[in-house]
C-alpha cells in the first residue's frame, strides 16, 4: 500500500462485483447503502450489491471532492499532535454520514456528497500531547436501545464516541480505556475493534519491555479481549499462548510457552452475528525464523480461532502452519460467505495465508469444506531445531501464489 502524504489524499469509494459459483450474498447493511465497518459488515466481505456503478459507466466516474488527511488548522491548534503518513482508513457509512480516522487517528464525520466536515473528535490536552498516533482502518458502530456509539482504537486506548463526536463518559474513564497490559510498553493495531452484540472484541500487537522486543524470547503474548460496550468493563481474555492447564499448553515443549509471545491478530477480525462467533486469524510466534527453544506445534500460532464473542470460549480452531519458522503470518481477515459445493449450500469462512493457500471451513463446526491433508515435509538441518514432521495442505482450491521453488524455476544468466 502506498504511503500517502498527510496533506493530500483523495477520498475513494469503490464498488466491487464478483461472480461465479462462489457468489457471496451481502448482508442488509450493504444492501441499503450502509458500510458499518472497514470490511463493509462484520463478515468482512468488502462487497456492496448496489447497482449504480456498472462495468458500462465506471469509466465516467469523476472525483467530486477531496479532503486533506489532516486539517491544517488542527495542527496549528495542537502543535504537539503527532501524525502518521500511512493513512489506511476506510470510511464507515451510517445514516448518510461518513466516519473515518484522520492522519492523527482522530475520528471525523463528514458529508458523503460534499466532503464537508460535520464534526471532529476533540483531541483535548491528553490526546494532543501523546507522543505518537496513527490512523486505523476504521471505526465500528453499536446500537443499544436508544444509545448509539462509535468505537475506535488510537495510541493504545479504546475510545467510545456518540454520533455527535462527544466522548461517552460512562465508558471507561471519561470515554476511553487503556489497552496496554502488564509486561508491554506499547500497543498498536492497524485494524479496529469489532462489536458483536454488546461486546467489543479487540486484538492488536504489543512491543515488549525487555531486551530483544518481538525478536526473541519473553515478548508479551498478544491476547484477544472482549469488553462491555456500555461500560468498557473487561469481560474475557483469550490467551493466544495457552497457560498451564489450558487447551494447547502441551504444544509448547520445555515450558517454552512461558517465554513466548507475539502471535496476535494484527489485521482484522470478522464475525457471524447470528451465531455470535468471532473469527481470529493469528500470526507467527516469537522468533518467527527460529524455534529451537519452543519445540512442538505451538498453538495458537498461525491459527484461525473461532470464539464465542459473549464469553471468549474457543469453539473451534485450525492451525495452518505447525511450529512456524518462516513467518507465515496469517495477517488477512477471514471472509464469511455462503458457497455451494456439490449442490449443498455451506456457511463458510475462508482464510488466506502467506502460504499461498486459501483454507475454507464450515464456519459453525470448523470442518474443512474440502480435505486438508497432513503431508510429510523436509526437516530442518539447523542444530537444535524441531521442525514439524507434517504440514496441512488444502486439496482445494488451488494455491493463489507460488508455493515452492526448484532449480527448474531459475533463469541461467551465465555468459
Amino acid at each position: 500500500m502506498r504511503h500517502l502524504h498527510s496533506r493530500v489524499v483523495a477520498a475513494l469509494i469503490v464498488a466491487l462485483a464478483i461472480g461465479g459459483s462462489w457468489l457471496i450474498r451481502a448482508q442488509d447493511e450493504t444492501r441499503t447503502g450502509e458500510w458499518r465497518s472497514s470490511g463493509g459488515d462484520s463478515s468482512y466481505k468488502r462487497y456492496s450489491p448496489l447497482a449504480q456503478i456498472t462495468r458500462d459507466n465506471v469509466k465516467n466516474l469523476r472525483i467530486v471532492w477531496r479532503r486533506p488527511a489532516l486539517d491544517p488548522r488542527l495542527k496549528e491548534q495542537f502543535p504537539k499532535l503527532r501524525t502518521n503518513n500511512y493513512l489506511r482508513a476506510t470510511p464507515t457509512m451510517i445514516g448518510g454520514l461518513l466516519y473515518a480516522p484522520d492522519a492523527a487517528g482522530l475520528i471525523e464525520a463528514f458529508d458523503a456528497a460534499t466532503g464537508e466536515t460535520i464534526w471532529r473528535q476533540d483531541p483535548g490536552p491528553e490526546m494532543a500531547s501523546e507522543t505518537s498516533a496513527s490512523s486505523t482502518r476504521g471505526v465500528d458502530y453499536w446500537k443499544g436501545g436508544s444509545d448509539y456509539r462509535l468505537f475506535t482504537v488510537r495510541n493504545g486506548y479504546l475510545y467510545a464516541l456518540d454520533l455527535r463526536g462527544k466522548a461517552v463518559t460512562a465508558f471507561g474513564t471519561g470515554g476511553r480505556l487503556s489497552l496496554l497490559p502488564a509486561g508491554a510498553h506499547s500497543f498498536g493495531w492497524s485494524s479496529g475493534p469489532i462489536v458483536v452484540g454488546d461486546v467489543i472484541v479487540v486484538a492488536g500487537n504489543l512491543d515488549g519491555a525487555g531486551d530483544g522486543g518481538q525478536k526473541w524470547k519473553d515478548s508479551p503474548p498478544e491476547d484477544v479481549r472482549g469488553f462491555d460496550a456500555r461500560s468498557g468493563k473487561l469481560l474475557w481474555t483469550f490467551h493466544v499462548v495457552p497457560r498451564d492447564g489450558e487447551f494447547g499448553a502441551d504444544s509448547w515443549g520445555n515450558d517454552s510457552g512461558k517465554h513466548s509471545g507475539d502471535l496476535g491478530s494484527w489485521c482484522c477480525i470478522s464475525a457471524d452475528e447470528e451465531l455470535g462467533y468471532v473469527y481470529i486469524p493469528l500470526t507467527a510466534p516469537t522468533a518467527a525464523y527460529y524455534g529451537g527453544f519452543r519445540p512442538g506445534d505451538n498453538l495458537f500460532s498461525n491459527t484461525l480461532v473461532a470464539l464465542d464473542a459473549k464469553t471468549g470460549k474457543r469453539i473451534w480452531h485450525f492451525q495452518m502452519v505447525h511450529h512456524d519458522l518462516w513467518e507465515y503470518d496469517t495477517v488477512g481477515p477471514a471472509t464469511l460467505g455462503e458457497i455451494t459445493v456439490d449442490g449443498k449450500r455451506i456457511k463458510a469462512v475462508m482464510q488466506p495465508s502467506k502460504t499461498g493457500f486459501l483454507y475454507v471451513f464450515d464456519r459453525v463446526t470448523g470442518t474443512p469444506v474440502w480435505p486438508i491433508e497432513e503431508r510429510p515435509v523436509p526437516q530442518s538441518t539447523v542444530p537444535g531445531e524441531h521442525t514439524a514432521r507434517t504440514q496441512p495442505f488444502p486439496s482445494k482450491p488451488a494455491p493463489f501464489a507460488r508455493t515452492g521453488l526448484t532449480e527448474d524455476d531459475l533463469i541461467d544468466f551465465t555468459p
